[in-house]
């Protein structure tokens, strides 16, 4: 190992150790006072409820764990956008579980928390999941309604999708285990069995102090909306649970009996670890985004047996595509070749850099796989498409059309994992949230911007003197080097994978040696969902 590789793998381990920090502060939701005020009511926590709910010594990946991450600092936050989402395994079967949080905010649906809860239905809805939700939550934060009720993907998008699931067949159980209060109290009785917890649970459409004010009635919250009254008089609830625990314990057993389910057929053998040591991927990726290294020996890292079957492995040499299996289930690999490369009429093509020849190779190795069904993986470090006459006139435009259009197309599943820069157009050809990868993740050492900051900060400095020298300003180097790092700085807290994850423009960020993780929990999770869409390319400018 050289001296580089070691200061390589010191700077990503402590961008991981950053990493485990930022998620046991996340993990205590509203804080260690709040957990404990929970404790004294006889309630678990909504981690709690998930670690009791999920197989013990399984695999669970969390989804958007920084939604929400120094988001609405004026309104006090909201760690982890105030709810859990998590997949994980109920005596043995793939779920989604969705558990309010109610240490912020007493569970109250900021935006993000809206966002995120529609995230967790999206997954449940396009891998036929059978998705359970844990209510404890006061409802819609009211000091920001105006951006959580009444648009499209808003509050009631949850309801709609309630139905839309059921139609579908897919398996939802709710137990309400606090709070669930006005158009929220629609969630558990939309879904297809609910369950109450005995004093702690409450449904109502308004508490007993608005029915007051409403139409003069009297009544406590207990008599109005409790166990008791919806499991013996109304009828609206079908199971009453003693406690936490007593209801968990009745979501294990009726998820134990849900059957079998038809199945995509990706085909999967016995799976391998990689040959070469999958920790040595710290010492791979350079310190600086602008530094070159080799994706092979990334990928290496990644798939079973250090094994792969490389597609047109001499032509479009900046864009890797290939067979391979990641814990025993087959997949084709998108990758950008971050090492300048030499083709074979001598000229040398830029790493991380999407040519002509690449883009048309990408093309035709998506549709391969989308014939011969097996999904996509695309590991996303690019700074975009090749810029110039010569590309230009060689119809780059066209060429990554045709990419984007077979992404765009593609009917077999897509994970996408963003290793290192995602900028402009590049994040849209390599599968970026918009094009709709099953998961999204992002390693610490992502950035996502429409171009990197000190091209950025280049541009919008010139923008500013213009401004200013217009206003009459003089600007002096010294000046101009403030007004740059000014911006710069700005720009560069955008691009942090955590602005993303905040934001859910990703699932989540994520250790490097749990990529293989997420991937085969995905397309276990994709496996449920058979594919009903024939893959057309549509129209394209050949």
């Amino acid at each position: 190992m050289d001296l580089n590789f070691n200061k390589n793998e010191d700077y990503n381990k402590l961008l991981v150790s950053d990493l485990k920090r930022r998620l046991v502060k996340v993990s205590l939701g509203g804080g260690k006072n709040r957990i404990e005020k929970l404790h004294s009511k006889g309630k678990m926590t909504a981690r709690e409820r998930i670690d009791f709910l999920l197989d013990a010594k399984a695999d669970a990946i969390e989804i958007a764990a920084f939604a929400g991450e120094d988001m609405y600092q004026e309104h006090g936050g909201c760690p982890s956008g105030g709810v859990v989402v998590k997949i994980g395994y109920i005596q043995g079967k793939q779920c989604v579980v969705v558990a309010n949080d109610a240490t912020v905010k007493a569970g109250a649906w900021f935006p993000i928390t809206g966002k995120k809860n529609l995230r967790a239905q999206e997954i449940a809805i396009e891998n036929k999941l059978p998705i359970i939700y844990l209510v404890d939550s006061a409802g819609v934060y009211l000091p920001m309604q105006d951006e959580i009720f009444p648009d499209k993907e808003h509050f009631g998008r949850i309801f709609r999708n309630n139905a839309i699931m059921s139609s579908m067949g897919i398996t939802q159980i709710a137990a309400v285990m606090g709070s669930c209060v006005a158009g929220g109290a629609y969630l558990p009785i939309m879904s297809d069995e609910s369950i109450i917890v005995d004093k702690t649970g409450s449904i109502f459409l308004a508490g007993s102090y608005l029915v007051k004010a409403a139409i003069g009635e009297s009544i406590d919250n207990e008599t109005l909306g409790g166990a008791t009254t919806h499991c013996e008089i109304s009828g609206v609830t079908d199971y009453k649970a003693k406690d936490d625990q007593d209801a968990l314990n009745t979501i294990k057993n009726i998820v134990g009996k849900i059957g079998d389910y038809d199945k995509a057929g990706f085909n999967r053998i016995e799976p391998q670890k990689p040959a070469e040591n999958p920790e040595e991927l710290f010492g791979i990726i350079p310190k600086s985004r602008a530094d070159q290294y080799d994706m092979y020996e990334v990928i290496k890292r990644l798939v079973d047996n250090s094994e792969f079957d490389e597609y047109k492995a001499g032509y479009g040499q900046t864009l890797i595509t290939c067979y391979a299996r990641i814990d025993g289930w087959a997949v084709g690999i998108v990758a950008n070749q971050r090492k300048l490369v030499k083709t074979k009429k001598g000229e040398m093509q830029f790493g991380g850099v999407i040519y002509n020849d690449s883009a048309d190779k990408a093309t035709r190795f998506i549709a391969n796989c989308n014939q011969k069904k097996i999904p996509l993986v695309f590991l996303q470090d690019v700074t975009g498409f090749m810029v110039g006459s010569k590309s230009e006139h060689s119809g780059i435009i066209k060429d990554g059309a045709k990419m984007v259009n077979a992404v765009s197309n593609s009917v077999v599943p897509k994970f996408t994992i963003i290793i290192g820069n995602s900028y402009g157009a590049g994040n849209y050809a390599m599968c970026g949230k918009a094009y709709d990868p099953r998961l999204i993740v992002s390693w610490p050492s992502a950035e996502l911007a429409v171009m990197s900051g000190n091209s950025a900060a280049k541009v919008l400095l010139q923008i500013e003197k213009a401004s200013l020298e217009k206003s009459g300003e003089k600007i002096t180097p010294e000046k101009e080097a403030e007004l740059f790092n000014k911006i710069k700085d700005r720009y560069d807290n955008q691009v942090s994978p955590y602005y993303a994850a905040a934001r859910i423009w990703t699932d989540g960020i994520i250790n490097p040696l749990d990529t293989r993780t997420w991937i085969s929990m995905g397309v276990e999770a994709a496996n449920h969902a058979p594919i009903e869409k024939a893959f057309n390319l549509g129209v394209l400018q050949v």
